[in-house]
């Protein structure tokens, strides 16, 4: 006989998925046909995911239906033009972290997954690692960008525990996905919140100055003061998807709010007479090299939109 249950994804590897229900962990497959539902995604059941399985007389389980996702983050699937992988689903907050140096996370990254949080309605805060490392006025310009863009951004190190405190409140009582490239820090500060997870951590390669990879799945932990954190692996890079040119910009909160003031209504804010937002970026209240960043998704992008 049959038997169903209901659950949340836990940990996901690709061919296998660990489901929680009623405080049991199961190892789940997906059943054929629910990966031949249109989904142009590379994982169809992701991290986040509440799902439905069954249990069949020999015992073997398999998830057979996915809830409809309240959120999630997604990115364009590497070299896959056409298809996404879906980071996380159904997740309270994001927080991304990121490192000026050893290793230095490009501000394009950190913009690419801002406007995908924007997108997706994934409030986002972002984590500055490796603190007691970081040169003093680089911090500072970081700091300025972003804050005024109207993001919070938090000094984090899990060697002198700057900012610990802080990210402890965030997690608590919700389920927060935690993102970056790989070596900024993420298992190490996971370790400091609560260390009573197992989650492995590396070193920086000293000939490349890159991270390593030390989280291999996408997994969920539970937090002993209250909520969820789910692990990803490091993020090379943060495609753009589903987002069209004419909406970008809506993305950058700094801009939405100098929009307004545009001579026309379908402003690009690339070339047009009148643009508040280049004019904010001349005046200095909206940052060049986020606008750059923008300027380079509407170039770089518009071939995946077609």
């Amino acid at each position: 006989m049959t038997e169903r249950f209901e659950g949340v994804v836990v940990r996901a590897t690709g061919s296998w998925y660990e489901v929680l229900h009623d405080g049991v962990r199961s190892q789940c497959r997906i059943r054929g046909r629910l990966r031949l539902r249109g989904v142009r995604s590379t994982n169809p059941v992701v991290v986040g995911d509440r799902v439905v399985c069954e249990t069949d007389a020999a015992g073997d389980r398999a998830i057979v239906d996915i809830a409809p996702r309240r959120n999630y983050v997604i990115r364009r699937a590497s070299n896959l033009s056409k298809e996404s992988h879906i980071i996380a689903a159904n997740v309270d907050r994001a927080l991304l972290m990121a490192t000026l140096r050893a290793p230095e996370t490009p501000t394009e990254f950190v913009d690419r997954f801002l406007v995908t949080c924007e997108a997706y309605k994934v409030p986002v805060t972002i984590l500055l690692s490796k603190c007691d490392l970081q040169d003093a006025e680089a911090v500072a310009e970081f700091r300025r960008i972003y804050e005024d863009a109207g993001y919070e951004v938090l000094e984090v190190s899990a060697v002198d525990g700057t900012g610990v405190d802080r990210v402890r409140e965030l997690l608590a009582g919700g389920t927060t996905l935690l993102s970056g490239n790989s070596g900024v820090g993420k298992s190490t500060l996971v370790r400091a919140i609560d260390p009573s997870l197992d989650i492995r951590t590396g070193e920086i390669s000293e000939s490349h100055g890159k991270g390593r990879h030390t989280t291999t799945f996408s997994t969920m932990y539970p937090l002993a003061g209250g909520g969820a954190v789910i692990d990803t692996p490091g993020i090379k890079g943060f495609g753009l998807i589903d987002i069209e040119g004419d909406e970008l910009w809506h993305y950058f909160p700094e801009m939405m709010r100098a929009a307004s003031g545009c001579r026309f209504y379908n402003c690009t804010h690339t070339h047009e007479p009148g643009c508040a937002v280049v004019g904010a970026v001349r005046e200095g209240t909206i940052a060049p090299a986020r606008y750059e960043s923008y300027l380079k998704m509407l170039d770089e992008d518009d071939k995946y939109r077609k």
